[in-house]
Parts: structure tokens; sequence; C-alpha cells
């Protein structure tokens, strides 16, 4: 197998946010890559530091520790004018809530077009509207939208919205931060397509960040497990639904509602103690099990998980 291009490379990332006694370290210790052209999912619970990542990779949150490269140039920290502008045209982000991610009092053609604006990224007036359409046609919006406001719009025409304004920048890499957690069920599948088609027609690179596995599932390459701001697992998408080793990942993979409902009426639901990792001597470490498949535990338990296999 070729050797695949990384994008995105995380090397023992720490976020923390206040100091001293008040000091809350939200991601500890991250380690992973994004190759180009592939869908990599972070799933984990809510406050597991999986969108703290995103927002660090796009350069919003600071890092306390560690090293993230984008095309092999570090991005975090203290980075030049040039690649701090570089990384905002090729690294976007769509996020969670589309009603707060928009601006209420900006007209469509305004919201799509405001990175173009602050970056100069256009010819002239007619050229910047041209684009504007050429977005919201890309994403399923009719190109007269572009005169309203996000307050006409329903929750699945305002996510189009930010889809749209992000694309607008020409991205390479592209956070979604749980873009369908906010919206209608019948809605999900419509915009999960639309970001799938879009990552086919424009050589995408995605970092997916959902709470729910099911959705993942089918639009990921790969997926990793975060818990309390550590990845637990990590393997490509039907490996991890497979063969999950984490008792974490079990018990997140037993939440998946199930379509039969005989079969959903027997399921048992497994719930995860923290408790049960005794690292107080044996201590973790973050180990490939299977070729691809990653499992973050002390030597005992990855003894465990080996006989598994």
């Amino acid at each position: 197998m070729a050797e695949r291009e990384k994008l995105i490379e995380i090397k023992d990332l720490q976020i923390s946010f206040g100091h001293g006694k008040k000091k809350f370290v939200a991601v500890d210790h991250v380690n992973f890559d994004i190759y180009k052209g592939e869908t990599f999912s972070l799933v984990g619970e809510s406050g597991s530091g999986k969108t703290t990542i995103g927002r660090a990779i796009t350069r919003i949150n600071p890092t306390s520790a560690g090293e993230i490269y984008f095309k092999g140039q570090k991005i975090n920290g203290k980075i030049s004018k040039e690649l701090d502008r570089e990384v905002i045209k090729k690294c976007q982000m769509i996020f969670q809530d589309p009603m707060a991610s928009l601006n209420e009092r900006a007209k469509v053609d305004y919201i799509v077009s405001e990175g173009l604006i602050n970056h100069h990224l256009y010819k002239d007036e007619k050229d910047r509207e041209e684009k504007v359409q050429k977005a919201l046609r890309e994403v399923g919006l009719l190109p007269e939208f572009a005169s309203r406001f996000p307050h006409e719009f329903s929750g699945g025409q305002r996510q189009r919205i930010g889809i749209a304004r992000a694309l607008i920048m020409e991205p390479e890499f592209v956070v979604a931060d749980e873009p369908i957690s906010a919206l209608d069920v019948s809605i999900r599948a419509q915009v999960l397509n639309l970001l799938n088609r879009l990552k086919k027609d424009r050589g995408l690179t995605y970092l997916f960040i959902a709470h729910d596995l099911s959705v993942v599932r089918f639009i990921s390459d790969r997926i990793a497990v975060i818990s309390k701001g550590r990845i637990v697992e990590l393997a490509e998408a039907e490996e991890l639904f497979l063969h999950p080793f984490h008792p974490y990942t079990k018990a997140l993979l037993s939440a998946v509602p199930i379509p039969d409902p005989e079969v959903e009426k027997k399921k048992k639901l497994l719930v995860y103690d923290p408790s049960i990792h005794d690292y107080s001597m044996d201590k973790p470490v973050w180990e490939e099990i299977l070729p691809g498949h990653f499992v973050y535990g002390n030597q005992k338990e990855l003894e465990q998980y080996r006989r598994e296999i």
C-alpha cells in the first residue's frame, strides 16, 4: 500500500483552561494523524474534549503543549502572518448550532462572503457575487437566497449556509463540529449526503466530530473514541464496530439504537465505569493491537484485549 499523505498531524496535544488551582486539562496527550482525502471522526460524550481539539486545529483555541501540523508545518502557537492566513483559508469549520453561528443582522450574501471580504479574495464586486451564488448552488440553495436574513430559513437551510460559508474559502480541510445534531432526523441524512458529495467533488478532508456512533459509521474512514480528554481507541470504521476493545467504546456502541424492535428490547445497555481501570502501578500506554487499531490501556488490559482477538 502506498504511503498516504498526512494532512494533519497531532502530537502529544494538551489543551488546558485556567491557571493554578483552577487549571482544567480538557485535552491530554492526544496523538493522531488525518490522511488527505479521508473522513476522520472523533466521537465521545459531551465534555470529552472533541470540539476543543477541532477548535485548536483551526486556531480558535490556544494549546498548552504538543504540536499540530498542517501539511508538515507547525500551526499551533506563534506562527507567521502568512501561515496564519494560509490556515484560515485552507482549514475551515462548520459549527454545531446553525442558529448561533450565523450573524442574525447580516444578509446571507455577507455571511457567506465574509471570509472573502476579510482576506480580499475576489477581483471585484461581480466576482464576489458570482462566488457567493456558486457556493449557495453547491449546497443546494437558490442564489436569490443571498438577499435574505438567517431567521427566514429552517435549521437545515441555515446549516447549508454555514457549509457554503466554509466552502467559499476553497479549503482543503474542514472540521465539521456535530453539524447535524441540532437538525431534525429527516434533514440529517440530506446534510450528511451533501457533505459526502462535496468531499468527493472537491477532494476535501474532514474531521467529523460527533457524540453518536451510528451517525459516523457510514461516513467515516477511521474513528477515534475520546473520553475525558484522552483518546481511548482508534480504528477503521467497520473494524471499530466489529471489534471494540475498550470498555468505553463498548458502552458507546451499546447505546446505538437498533431498528429492529425485537432485537432492541433484548439489547443490554453497558454502563462505563472508569474505576475499573487501576493505573496506580501499571501505567497505561497507547498501543497498536491490530494493524491500524490502537487502544489505550495498561499491560494487563492490553493482554486481555489481545485474548479477545
